[in-house]
């Protein structure tokens, strides 16, 4: 069985990776490493939903925060991508640490995010998460998260991609199609967000 493409860890309430993330969190600063190693490196879907959790959070106020995250985000996508066996992180983005008290902050914050999901999260609309369109939702991970890094001036685009990226990963783990869906409504979004701001600079300047 191929870990990246049938996962096990399809059980896995949103809550219960926040909490989990939330209780490394009594240390003075916490690693990627660190996260890494608490949640394995078999488990894609919790660990792709790790950085795309928090940069939804006050976290991404950071600088370069949703930057490390949309590159963790793009490299762990395009492993489920290629269906690797185990995840595997540069040793630049593996050393990155947060003070334990900013990921706890960021965490306790998350915890509505994650309950209004487990809520609605069920399992339909097979056809957008068939082995056929799989490949499709992880390259749409992929493209959220390699623009990150391109879009980490612009207000708002990371969080959106961020969100995304979490209803791509909920609509695998709980078998969701509908989370697809509005995995590419918050893409469309998130695309339209520099567009507006160009905009808005050029009516500023010509005014």
């Amino acid at each position: 069985m191929d870990t990246a493409e049938n996962p096990p860890e399809n059980n896995h309430r949103v809550r219960d990776i926040v909490d989990r993330l939330d209780e490394l969190t009594d240390k003075e600063e916490v690693s990627v490493e660190t996260i890494l190693d608490a949640f394995g490196t078999t488990g894609f879907l919790p660990i792709l939903m790790i950085p795309a959790l928090l940069v939804v959070s006050p976290l991404s106020g950071i600088p370069l925060f949703s930057s490390v995250c949309g590159l963790a985000i793009a490299l762990i996508a395009t492993q489920i991508f290629i269906r690797r066996k185990r995840v595997w992180l540069p040793g630049f983005v593996m050393r990155r640490t947060i003070k334990g008290e900013k990921l706890h902050n960021g965490a306790q914050k998350l915890h509505w995010v994650a309950d209004w999901i487990d809520r609605r999260a069920r399992d339909r609309l097979h056809p957008l998460i068939s082995r056929a369109a799989r490949p499709f939702v992880h390259f749409s991970c992929i493209v959220c998260g390699a623009a990150m890094p391109v879009l980490e001036i612009v207000p708002f685009s990371s969080s959106i991609l961020g969100a995304a990226t979490l209803c791509f990963a909920t609509a695998l783990l709980a078998r969701d199609g509908l989370f697809v869906l509005f995995g590419y409504i918050l893409m469309f979004g998130a695309s339209l967000v520099p567009i507006s701001v160009f905009f808005g600079v050029i009516s500023a300047s010509g005014g």
